[in-house]
């Protein structure tokens, strides 16, 4: 559904009223469009260590115009704040008030970047202290950006190291019109893992990917991005949408799979439909859900069983059979839905939100069990943009649009965008991760 406010307050007398009034204004938001340059202007890259020089030298194979120190006259296309070797908070005043200077210099559209270390509990107090104050620096600064401008940050975990090819590729991805509404979060990369890609706009290239609940809507959407980006699809729904299925798996040459997911034998099927259609399998993306909201009090047995079958028992059956079947790629590739609702619950969705948090549990317990070089990561949407959004009250869908740092919803595309980089090679350090794409909701952590 078409965000008619925002379009309104960014054109003509709906502009300058907004202004006038002081009512928010949401910017139409910098999206991936292929041939499109990766960011709008000069990256500025701040830091003295060694990694700031690394992130600097992969930013100019990329022939960006990369500069080292801010101008107050400048115009940044992004800000890159390296503080990778901050041991104390008195260490961040230097970098981050330089950093404040080219703030105020971001274009539309722009974007911030922090690349630090997490807090761990075996760090000394104050590089602790200056370790987590980076969270809180980035999480305000991607409050304070306008413009559609977002701000995340890199973690560098264990012996990360700022060249390797997957904080390259997420650094990519968070430059990019890819990251459109993710904004206030941290990845965190470990490892040297990951491969860069020979065609950055085709990294599924070769790949052969399945989709689950793809008849429509956010599926659909991510199926279409995935085979944008190179890969082979195989669609999969329940047989009471088979003719959109098809019409989706049709749009893209892809397969189509009618097949109930709570099924015991739906993670075999899926292999085997796979395996004869494509001779392989190497992405998996659990998107299929339901909800059947009521109060607790309210609650009866079909309703919660029938969540928690359909979103989180399906998904462990069908991961355990892959994973043990021996023929599930190389460095295969698992991605499920979360949801906020997980992270921060939601008033008459008891069984919705204990499914999607358990989504998150069960990729933060699999990463550990992964084969060598595969990885299982999850993506949490706040407010998206779908038929079932549309539905909503207008009072209560309009709010929920503005309770983010964008102020607006997110579209099926912002997802899609994420699980096709949580998909590729060049990710492949980062695993057992959650990453919210909500626009940096306020709800949860």
């Amino acid at each position: 559904m078409a965000d008619k406010y925002l379009n309104l307050v960014n054109s003509g007398w709906g502009k300058t009223t907004a202004k006038k009034l002081g009512l928010p204004k949401p910017a139409h938001l910098r999206r991936y469009r292929p041939g499109a340059p990766l960011v709008p202007g000069p990256v500025l890259v701040l830091g003295k260590t060694a990694a700031a020089d690394g992130v600097a030298a992969t930013l100019l194979g990329w022939d960006l115009d990369v500069r080292r120190h801010a101008d107050p006259r400048g115009k940044y296309g992004a800000v890159i704040l390296v503080l990778d070797e901050v041991a104390h908070p008195d260490d961040l005043a230097a970098p981050v008030l330089e950093a404040a200077t080219a703030m105020k210099r971001l274009l539309p559209g722009g974007r911030a970047v922090t690349i630090s270390r997490p807090a761990e509990s075996d760090n000394d107090p104050a590089t602790a202290a200056a370790r987590q104050g980076v969270d809180g620096l980035l999480r305000s600064i991607a409050h304070e950006l306008r413009g559609g401008a977002t701000g995340n940050g890199i973690l560098l975990e264990g012996g990360a190291d700022a060249a390797s090819p997957s904080v390259a590729g997420t650094l990519r991805f968070l430059l990019s019109g890819r990251s459109a509404y993710v904004d206030g979060q941290f990845l965190r990369v470990g490892g040297n893992d990951g491969a860069i890609p020979a065609d950055w706009d085709k990294p599924l290239t070769g790949k052969v990917a399945v989709v689950t609940g793809a008849a429509r809507g956010i599926g659909a959407s991510i199926a279409g991005t995935l085979h944008r980006d190179g890969a082979d699809v195989v669609v999969v729904d329940i047989p009471h949408a088979g003719e959109a299925l098809a019409e989706v798996a049709n749009g893209f040459h892809g397969t189509a799979l009618q097949l109930d997911i709570t099924a015991d034998d739906a993670g075999d099927r899926i292999l085997d439909h796979a395996m004869s259609r494509y001779g392989r399998l190497d992405i998996m993306v659990h998107n299929a859900g339901i909800t059947r909201d009521k109060l607790l009090a309210n609650m009866d047995e079909s309703r919660w069983k029938s969540v928690l079958e359909v979103n989180i028992a399906a998904q462990l059956r069908i991961n355990e059979q892959l994973l043990k079947s021996g023929k599930f790629a190389e460095s295969p590739r698992i991605v499920s839905l979360a949801s906020t609702s997980g992270i921060a619950g939601n008033r008459g969705q008891t069984n919705y939100a204990t499914s999607k948090a358990g989504v998150i549990g069960m990729v933060r317990a699999t990463a550990g069990r992964m084969p060598e070089g595969g990885t299982i990561n999850a993506v949490a949407p706040g407010f998206i943009e779908t038929e079932m959004t549309a539905r909503m009250p207008f009072a209560t869908r309009e709010v929920a649009r503005r309770l983010n740092s964008l102020q607006q919803g997110g579209r099926a595309s912002d997802v899609a965008e994420t699980i096709s980089f949580l998909a590729s090679d060049a990710a492949g350090g980062i695993s057992g991760q959650v990453l919210r794409v909500c626009g940096q909701n306020l709800v949860g952590a």
